[in-house]
């Protein structure tokens, strides 16, 4: 039977799905209410009895990201285990595979325009991400001197914004993105190298010097 023919059951999410689809051809500015609608096999009225506007559709979205980015950044996290730095590396690598994964939950998490203060829940959603990658930066860093030690929020913060472009550049296939290196080894390099700077892993041997 079409949806038309019944009060839909979960329409709400019906149209969270059909603008899911709509994000991943089109990005999150690309289509409109009546679109999703359509997509949803619903009338073009039917939306506005779960949302304001495409703004608070792509809200909801974000939301639904937010939970599942932290569900995929704490069980690649695993409680540090089986080391602080083995856990960090996993959850950046948990990043990159999660922007692979989920590419319309993404687009409306980064690129849509919305602010993550649009609803309390996407708010929430988003801090509880956040924290997640924050604990693995404060727990691989405790060996820092305090006075020496970058705030881990500042750690995490640093380490979200080189993940971001990795994806932004060379792992989603846009013209221009292509690179030797897959986005795994830039991010793992990058990653060596901000840690070196930290002092939390040794520096590369070179060959050149003399002990």
């Amino acid at each position: 039977m079409s949806k038309r023919g019944y009060h839909h059951g979960n329409l709400r999410q019906a149209l969270v799905d059909a603008a899911l689809d709509l994000i991943a051809e089109k990005g999150p500015t690309g289509f409109t209410m009546a679109e999703a609608a359509k997509r949803a096999d619903v009338s073009a009225a039917a939306p506005y009895r779960h949302f304001a506007g495409r703004d608070d559709l792509i809200a909801e979205i974000a939301t639904q990201g937010y939970d599942l980015f932290a569900e995929v950044l704490d069980y690649a996290y695993d409680g540090g285990k089986p080391s602080p730095l083995a856990a960090f590396e996993a959850v950046g690598r948990a990043y990159l595979a999660f922007a692979r994964k989920y590419p319309g939950h993404y687009m409306a998490m980064f690129e849509s325009g919305v602010s993550v203060n649009q609803t309390a829940d996407l708010a929430k959603a988003a801090d509880r991400a956040t924290r997640v990658l924050t604990r693995a930066a404060d727990a691989l860093s405790a060996r820092i001197p305090a006075s020496h030690r970058p705030p881990a929020a500042m750690f995490a913060a640093h380490v979200n914004a080189m993940s971001h472009g990795i994806v932004e550049l060379y792992a989603r296939g846009k013209p221009g993105g292509r690179t030797p290196f897959t986005p795994e080894e830039l991010l793992e390099s990058g990653i060596g190298i901000y840690l070196r700077g930290l002092g939390l892993i040794a520096p590369d041997h070179d060959p050149t010097r003399s002990e």
